[in-house]
């Protein structure tokens, strides 16, 4: 199955739909993103802002979730900014704390961003 993003006319995308693969298959049997959104413009009625996206990260570097910006320039779905704080690398193309993530964490514990003190919070393991 393919899975291609909807995007809206900011290139956000607003849904992601399934396609069976022969929707996508040429006359020589390769798939074709372009045969993709064919299908998917005469199946929605005419919308046409499609792009493909994949589970594994092989299209568009990670999978399109409800939310994520279509960046063309690096033709790339790229998730929203999780902080206000957080900022964009360009080469990654993710988004990075300024703080970086503990070195050695502790494995039993979990960690999460604290925006209002800008550091990692570590929550230990609640043991019974």
């Amino acid at each position: 199955m393919a899975h291609f993003a909807k995007l809206d006319e900011n290139n956000i995308v607003i849904d992601v739909v399934v396609v069976d693969n022969n929707e996508l298959l040429d006359t020589n049997g390769v798939e074709q993103e372009q045969l993709g959104i064919d299908f998917l413009t005469a199946w929605s009625g005419g919308y046409t802002n499609w792009k493909q996206t994949s589970y594994n990260g092989n299209i568009r570097v990670r999978y399109a979730g409800i939310g994520y910006k279509y960046d063309s320039v690096h033709d790339a779905f790229i998730q929203p900014q999780p902080f206000p704080s957080w900022v964009f690398d360009n080469n990654t193309l993710d988004w990075d704390a300024p703080v970086p993530f503990p070195e050695n964490p502790n494995p039993t514990s979990e960690y999460r961003w604290d925006e209002e003190t800008q550091s990692w919070l570590e929550i230990p393991e609640v043991t019974e």
